[in-house]
């Protein structure tokens, strides 16, 4: 029998996040152990419950959700996405220039098909949301990575972003609160990127779908207010803030000079048309979700449970023998990173997979978010405080027992 071949595309795709490791922790789950899931961030897997008027409002419309939806979605949510970003600062949104699709995974999928010839390149952020690098490939793209390091607070250069712009750059990509790092990009780092974007002509991608996630006083700065007229995409969604990712609910707002981006504008209606529309049930809950009170600031306060969870994260990794951490600012994760000094060879994919077999513990290793060589790995802070006090009780052990194996390898080699 001759096997179907897949597209060549994938040999350069990952997605580890529900990769190898995931498939290995199922077979132990089915096995009989208990593994404790720190590999996505998915609120309503962790006792998460998006707000009751959001319910309420998709219950009180079923009647309406039968039929095929408007392409970009329906006209009362886009309405109230083009008033949340005009309030934001951005120019020229109006409903026509809001697209709503079945989470922003499909709309990033979507916005580089149609802005992507073969071979175009698009600057992306290492690490990175690793859907990003996807969509770029499979749209016959080529990524090409700035650093965001952690000695810089895993804020990127933008000297270092420049200088890989080239004849075939045709985007830059933010992901801002950043996953997987949890970094908050401040306004002046912003304004030098815009700059950046405006000298060479380039589409600004802004994934902010953990606009509101964010800790310890940090504020939030929406791309598009300093974008002016320099083409902007804005995403986001009901997933992270409204802990409604079952929901698929995403969004993209396009701002900026009409007259540059009037082409591009309608080869995204064409290819929302040819999709038909997203979930019409759930785009009921954005007017809501949008119009009323906010909902997360109680768990992202002091006390709340976001904000514990990180506050026992940043505990734990100060008491550990072997690891340090950038503060996450914003988002749901924190980015762990194993100190070189102690391993100077660590394979985070070995470590990952040690931690899961022997410490029942399923995390990412920080190469799934295309980074070359790394010494990270990626959690997310959804499980109860006390559940992550001992997850870090199990990483330290694990890391105790690798350092102890280090002289044995050196030994051997020699």
């Amino acid at each position: 029998m001759v096997p179907i071949t897949p597209s060549a595309h994938l040999a350069e795709v990952r997605y580890e996040i529900r990769g190898a490791l995931t498939r290995r922790a199922r077979e132990l789950e089915a096995a009989g152990l208990d593994i404790i899931k720190l590999n996505i961030g998915n609120p309503g897997r962790y006792g998460f419950e998006a707000p009751a008027h959001l319910r309420e409002a998709i219950a009180g419309h079923l009647h309406e959700s039968e039929a095929y939806g408007h392409e970009q979605g329906l006209e009362v949510a886009r309405e109230a996405i083009a008033a949340q970003q005009r309030a934001r600062g951005a120019r020229d949104v109006d409903v026509e220039r809001i697209f709503i699709g079945n989470g922003v995974s499909e709309l990033i999928d979507l916005s580089l098909r149609a802005l992507l010839h073969p071979g175009d390149e698009v600057l992306l952020p290492s690490p990175d949301y690793p859907l990003w690098s996807a969509a770029t490939i499979l749209n016959g793209g080529q990524p090409r990575y700035y650093r965001c390091l952690a000695e810089n607070g895993h804020l990127p250069d933008p000297d270092e972003v420049e200088a890989l712009i080239t004849p075939r750059t045709r985007a830059l990509v933010l992901i801002n609160p950043n996953n997987p790092t949890g970094a908050v990009y401040p306004r002046a780092l912003l304004e030098r990127l815009v700059a950046i974007a405006a000298r060479h002509r380039l589409l600004l991608l802004c994934d902010e779908i953990y606009d509101e996630i964010l800790y310890d006083g940090t504020s939030f700065q929406p791309l598009a207010e300093v974008a002016g007229e320099v083409p902007c995409l804005s995403f986001g969604g009901l997933s992270k803030v409204h802990r409604a990712c079952g929901y698929r609910v995403g969004w993209m707002s396009l701002s900026g000079d009409t007259e540059r981006t009037a082409t591009y504008r309608d080869a995204l209606q064409l290819l929302a048309a040819l999709r038909l529309c997203a979930n019409v049930t759930a785009q009921w809950a954005v007017l809501p979700a949008l119009q009323d009170a906010p909902t997360i600031g109680a768990l992202t306060a002091p006390g709340g449970r976001l904000h514990e969870a990180r506050r026992i994260v940043l505990q734990s990794v100060a008491a550990s023998d072997y690891l340090d951490l950038v503060t996450p600012d914003g988002a749901l994760y924190a980015f762990p990173q194993v100190r070189a000094d102690h391993f100077p060879t660590f394979d985070d994919n070995a470590f990952a997979l040690r931690l899961l077999e022997e410490e029942s513990v399923l995390v990412v290793p920080g190469t799934s978010f295309n980074v070359p060589r790394s010494h990270h790995f990626r959690l997310t802070l959804l499980p109860p405080p006390t559940q992550l006090r001992e997850v870090f009780v199990r990483i330290e052990r694990v890391l105790a027992r690798m350092a102890l194996e280090q002289p044995q390898r050196s030994a051997s080699v020699v």
